[in-house]
């Protein structure tokens, strides 16, 4: 059985027109937390010029696998194994990185690192795009999103929503300047920064 996700259900066509866009240029992509593997099914189907290298954790690799296999996707390479703490990362250099609902089940550190890692492996006018639900100017967005804040935190005290403030100076320090902030379904967000030349 393909694990599956009700959420990318529902989130991906609005995060497709998105992607459209920022890597409409694009041509070898690196997605941060596959997770279930469902997006790396759908997106690279819809984005044929990109080559679409899905990763995440050991563990949630054989779920991808399933995803990838079925889809039978000639632009969908084997999913590898990624913690955005471990170095070297297992790709060299790519001209964007996708990440979606990964960094509010971070912690700090993890997502200092995802960001480092990023800034290290785009190529100059490359383009990352991350969704997810944020909070701006030190405040929820949402009654959901503090509810679900609250869900994360009572989980892993270092889980929860992370500050768009906080993410812009890791995202400088890394080399890379906020190109779009997309307003999303269920309060979410897709923002995209490109990597200075």
């Amino acid at each position: 059985m393909k694990p599956f996700s009700e959420a990318c259900e529902q989130n991906k066509g609005a995060i497709l027109e998105v992607l459209r866009e920022a890597f409409h240029q694009g041509s070898r992509v690196l997605e941060i937390g596959s997770g279930t593997g469902q997006h790396a099914a759908f997106f690279p189907a819809a984005l044929p010029h990109l080559q679409w290298l899905p990763s995440d954790r050991a563990e949630n690799l054989e779920g991808i696998r399933l995803w990838v296999k079925e889809a039978r996707l000639a632009n969908v390479a084997a999913p590898v194994e990624l913690d955005v703490n471990v170095a070297p990362w297992p790709v060299q250099r790519v001209d964007g990185v996708f990440s979606a609902n990964t960094v509010h089940i971070m912690d700090e550190t993890s997502v200092a690192a995802m960001f480092a890692g990023v800034g290290r492996l785009l190529e100059g006018g490359g383009t990352f795009v991350l969704y997810g639900p944020f909070n701006y100017g030190g405040h929820y967005t949402s009654d959901s999103n503090a509810r679900f804040d609250q869900l994360l935190k009572a989980r892993d005290p270092a889980m929860g929503i992370k500050a768009f403030e906080d993410l812009e100076v890791l995202a400088a320090a890394a080399g890379m300047e906020l190109a779009d902030d997309h307003a999303m379904p269920a309060n979410n967000r897709t923002l995209v920064w490109c990597r200075r030349p």
